[in-house]
């Protein structure tokens, strides 16, 4: 069976480089939120300083904030035409 060639595929709305920007931004928002999981007490008369700690504080909304800045970049960034 050969392909009709005037059979009309629709069009993306971004480019390939789009699309890897927005996986990109996907996986760094993935990482911060994996990075801000686990490591408290069960018991709530138990204090844990681990849920203060540097990674969760700083390190992981950071991660947060960067990804969402790729894919806000990857939806802004040269769309086709």
């Amino acid at each position: 069976m050969s392909k009709n060639k005037n059979s009309q595929q629709p069009e993306f709305l971004f480019g390939k480089r789009n699309y890897m920007l927005m996986l990109i931004g996907l996986a760094v928002i993935a990482l911060g939120f994996i990075l801000m999981a686990g490591g408290g007490s069960d018991d709530p008369n138990v204090f844990n300083p681990e849920i203060y700690s540097w990674r969760r504080i700083r390190l992981a909304p950071t991660l947060v904030i960067i990804g969402l800045g790729i894919e806000i970049y990857a939806i802004l960034a040269n769309p086709k035409k």
